[in-house]
């Protein structure tokens, strides 16, 4: 992040004194080591990294489900019993305070735009919170939003990825991490966390991420690794979970361990395949669509603005046999599995004490440990 405020977010109307605006000098909490915590509606997900010889090493990680209810559809409606998960989470992993966290796409509102002078601050701000009334269904006493550069121009011009989240959303999770005793350090966007961990540094275009996760599934374009539209659409793998348990009489476990051997590769189980080909298809379809519509779009100069180069699948659900060749099939472009691990270490040096499969789950928090590196 290249803005003179590190990953907090903006108040566009109590700009000097909010909690969330860190304004210089930036505070030494800033510069400490703090782990990356994932929030979903099922769960809370602990993952920090240490310096090693050869790059960074898995410091402590741990998960830990949380009850129905606390958190739905990425809103915090119990911040005091969610606090009590985070508590026993740091129990867990007898880490340090200082944590960074991620808000969920679900709520939030990201476009991109140009502006003439990146190095104006003041200018900057004032842009964004002229955009917001024609961008954003949120009056300004009730916006807050933050930025990363998406690209800069050799005229002093600048592409900016904006993120805006209703203040009510952003103080929820504030509440939970002051009462569980943890230091928050910072808030993004889920997308820029995942894009932080999966796509290579060295990486430049466009990307479409996918996280296939448990109830839904959050799909965003990445441009210079800066998300510059997300969605979530209702798309998720306990669908499929369930239908293999009443289809096969099977329970949850085996029903996960038949749908990641399975799935829908060619030539596998046929009532697997049948009992997961509704999910993947919904999910195919939902890729697809923003898919060609960001590899298609044009500038005002008639030229592709945004060709998407490659596909990555993450998230727990993404270990469905067959599903990164599924999704290949119909966007006929480079699909896979990511790397979680891509910008942390070199599996021939040293190999994380998580699953493959696990990891996957585990893309959110590790991008967000990556912030302190």
């Amino acid at each position: 992040m290249q803005t003179p405020v590190r990953g907090a977010f903006r108040d566009s109307t109590d700009w000097k004194h909010n909690a969330f605006a860190r304004a210089f000098p930036i505070p030494d909490t800033l510069s400490v080591r703090a782990a990356g915590v994932d929030i979903s509606d099922s769960s809370v997900k602990w993952l920090s990294l240490k310096e090693a010889p050869t790059g960074w090493e898995i410091n402590a990680f741990a998960q830990v489900p949380i009850e129905s209810g606390l958190v739905e559809g990425g809103i915090v409606r119990d911040a005091e019993r969610l606090a009590d998960a985070l508590k026993k989470l740091k129990e867990q992993v007898e880490d340090d305070v200082y944590v960074h966290a991620a808000l969920p796409e679900e709520v939030a509102y990201v476009f991109s735009m140009h502006v003439s002078s990146i190095d104006d601050f003041s200018q900057v701000r004032n842009l964004i919170e002229f955009e917001l009334e024609g961008r954003v269904p949120l009056t300004l006493d009730n916006a807050v939003f933050d930025y990363d550069i998406v690209e800069r121009h050799s005229d002093g011009n600048a592409e900016i990825g904006v993120t805006v989240f209703p203040r009510d959303v952003v103080e929820g999770y504030e509440k939970a991490f002051h009462l569980a005793g943890l230091e928050l350090v910072s808030l993004e966007i889920e997308a820029r966390s995942i894009a932080r961990a999966i796509v290579p540094r060295s990486t430049k275009g466009v990307a479409l991420i996918a996280d296939f996760g448990r109830a839904r599934t959050g799909i965003a374009i990445i441009k210079s690794g800066v998300p510059i539209f997300t969605s979530t659409v209702s798309v998720g793998g306990d669908a499929m979970t369930q239908v293999i348990m009443e289809k096969m009489k099977v329970d949850e476990e085996k029903a996960e361990e038949i749908k990641n051997e399975f799935g829908i590769a060619p030539g596998k189980d046929q009532k697997v395949s049948e009992a997961v080909s509704g999910t993947a298809g919904a999910l195919a379809d939902e890729i697809t669509r923003h898919y060609q519509y960001w590899d298609a779009k044009r500038d005002e100069h008639g030229e592709r603005s945004t060709p998407v180069r490659q596909v990555l699948l993450c998230g727990g659900s993404s270990n469905l046999k067959g599903l990164p060749e599924y999704i290949a099939g119909r966007v006929h472009d480079r699909t896979q599995r990511a790397n979680v691990w891509v910008n942390v270490c070199d599996f021939d040096t040293y190999i994380p004490p998580i699953t493959k499969n696990h990891s996957l789950g585990y893309a959110t928090a590790i991008g967000l440990a990556l912030r302190s590196v």
